[in-house]
Formats: C-alpha cells, sequence, structure tokens
C-alpha cells in the first residue's frame, strides 16, 4: 500500500493536479490498484429524512429556507420509512444508507431521539450507517456512535479563502470543529467537496490539502460536480468539465492513497465512458439510487448494470470490520 503523508504543500499537490491528464490518470491508476480490491466499489444511498427549511445560506442548496426553489419541505420522516428506504437500496447493491437531514445543527430533543433509532434499526439490518445532520457536538456525536452509526458525513466544501463566498451563516473552523467531535467518538469521517461553485484551481488545491494534512485522512472523500438549481444563487453555473472531476479524483487518490474517493453528486449528467475514466483515475465509491437527497441520481437498475459492463463489484458492508472499542495499556479507550 502507498504510504500516508499528513504535511502536503500547495506546491506539491499543485504540481499533482496540473499533471499532463494521461499521466496523471496513470499515476492514480497505478496507486489505485496497489489496492487488491481496486475493483471493488463501496455503494452507498444517500436519503433526506429531513427535508427544506433550512436556516444556513450555502450557495448551491435548494434546502435554504430563503431560496425560493421549487422544493416541497418535508417534515422529519419516521423510523419506519427509513427503514423501508433501507430494505430497497440493500436490495438494489447498497452497504451503507447516508441519511441527511436539512438542519444547522444538532439539537438535543426528541427529533435528534428519533434519528438515535434510525440509526439503530439500519445498523441491525448489517448496513453500514452514516449522518450527515450539519454542527454537532461531541457528546451528540458519542450517542450516533452508541447507536451504531458507522461514519459522518460534513464536507469542508470548498477552500478556506473561498468558503466565505459560498456560505456566511458558519465558519470553516465550525466545519472542522464537528469533524474533530466525530473523531473523538472514534467514528469514520466522510468529507470531501465540491467542484463547480466558481472557485478556482488553487482553491482545489487548497481544499484537498486541508483533507490530506488532517491527523488521520477521512475514511470517505466525496467529491461532487455542483448540479444547479434554479432559485439558488449558483443557478447559473456551467456544468464542471469531466476532465476537472476526473482530475479531482486522481490527486485526491494519489494525496489520500488509502481512502475511500466517492464519485458523488453530478453522475446523472456523465456518460458511463466518463464515470468509466472516474474509476480507472481512483474512484472507488458512488452513491446509488434515483436521487441525492433533492438532485436525480442514476437509479440502482443503471449502475449495476455499468458495474457488469465494467468489471466492477460491489464492496461489502464493514469490510474493515465495525468499529469496537479496546482499551490500551494506558486505560484510553481508542477503536480498531
Amino acid at each position: 500500500m502507498q504510504p500516508t503523508k499528513h504535511n502536503w504543500t500547495k506546491e506539491e499537490i499543485s504540481a499533482i493536479y496540473h499533471k499532463p491528464f494521461l499521466d496523471l490518470v496513470y499515476e492514480a491508476a497505478t496507486i489505485h490498484r496497489e489496492n487488491k480490491d481496486y475493483n471493488e466499489v463501496q455503494v452507498s444511498s444517500l436519503i433526506s429524512i429531513k427535508t427544506g427549511g433550512c436556516a444556513e445560506d450555502c450557495s448551491y442548496c435548494p434546502q435554504a429556507a430563503r431560496y425560493h426553489t421549487d422544493l416541497e419541505v418535508q417534515p422529519l420522516m419516521q423510523v419506519s420509512q427509513v427503514v423501508s428506504a433501507a430494505v430497497k437500496a440493500k436490495e438494489g447493491g447498497a452497504s451503507r444508507l447516508c441519511m441527511g437531514a436539512a438542519w444547522r445543527e444538532v439539537r438535543d430533543n426528541r427529533d435528534f431521539d428519533r434519528v438515535i433509532d434510525m440509526v439503530k434499526a439500519v445498523n441491525e439490518m448489517d448496513m453500514e450507517v452514516c449522518c450527515t445532520l450539519g454542527m454537532l457536538t461531541e457528546s451528540q456525536a458519542q450517542k450516533l456512535a452508541d447507536a451504531g452509526l458507522y461514519a459522518y458525513n460534513h464536507n469542508i466544501d470548498t477552500s478556506e479563502d473561498d468558503y466565505k463566498r459560498i456560505i456566511s451563516t458558519r465558519t470553516y473552523d465550525d466545519r472542522l470543529n464537528t469533524i474533530k467531535n466525530v473523531r473523538k467518538a472514534k467514528l469514520t469521517v466522510c468529507s470531501g467537496g465540491i467542484i463547480g461553485l466558481g472557485e478556482t484551481p488553487e482553491d482545489r488545491v487548497s481544499m484537498l490539502q486541508t483533507l490530506a494534512n488532517m491527523e488521520v485522512h477521512p475514511e470517505s472523500v466525496p467529491v461532487n460536480a455542483l448540479v444547479p438549481v434554479k432559485g439558488t444563487p449558483l443557478e447559473d453555473q456551467p456544468r464542471v468539465p469531466i476532465w476537472d472531476m476526473v482530475r479531482m479524483i486522481a490527486t485526491a487518490r494519489i494525496v489520500m492513497p488509502n481512502s475511500v474517493v466517492r464519485l458523488s453528486a453530478g453522475r446523472n449528467e456523465m456518460s458511463t465512458l466518463e464515470q468509466a475514466f472516474c474509476f480507472m483515475a481512483g474512484a472507488s465509491s458512488i452513491f446509488a439510487g434515483d436521487k441525492l437527497l433533492t438532485t436525480p441520481n442514476p437509479a440502482f437498475v443503471d449502475d449495476m448494470a455499468m458495474f457488469e459492463l465494467l468489471g466492477l463489484k460491489t464492496r461489502d458492508a464493514f469490510k474493515n470490520g465495525r468499529p469496537k472499542n479496546t482499551i490500551n495499556k494506558n486505560n484510553e479507550v481508542t477503536a480498531i
């Protein structure tokens, strides 16, 4: 396996990102193939358990209450509805269910108690469970861990310098503090970003540097292409060129060689050939199902047909084992 490094400079990552395209893909593919399971793809299903009405002002998001989109606000789902969605996702080939709520932050109330019950129910189905609920405290992260949560998603979205142009209702440090709280609870981290927001290549490099220089690399790194939504400030942004997506995936694979790099939002506009380039460059995870929270996504049956064509196979749940606690020689609780 490629050794991990946590002190990347912007110049080093920039040199990788700007390599001649075929050289970049070859290097990333070589690193990816050093993993004996390079042809496995971890399939996740993402559902919106509470839709719209969010107090944040993320410029790309139709769930922000302040924007006038066609999104219909929906209350928090019932546990039985989530279980039904999980059954459908598992039957379609997903090994992980990701649940997203349009909240700025987690609050200790009955809604959070219901989310805890959702986590417990899906975990009992032998599926990995991931949540993305906004900011959360260390104690809230621990409650989710105790319920059986496998991963917590909290994207950093873009570079620290570019961040204020995209979001003003929370800071970059708020994002990083939530990730630290997730780590303290011994949960795996899912954190990546979005390209196509109007950022520069330097912003993309800086975002990858933030992720790659974390003390522990995120176990999952989603690379999203913006899906412009009418009514949001970024509604007129052009589609991200596929070559930019491949560059981001390849660079992420090289600087975080042991992370799962997820080809995320934007796949609905990609051909099978374009997605094949992404897998070749190191993508090892996708979201499947006909919707990503509120935006269209390829259906399970289409993805399984693509997997068969490309010779890919789905990754089993808990491939690296379930998180469990053990006591080390200093009587400290650590996760293995």
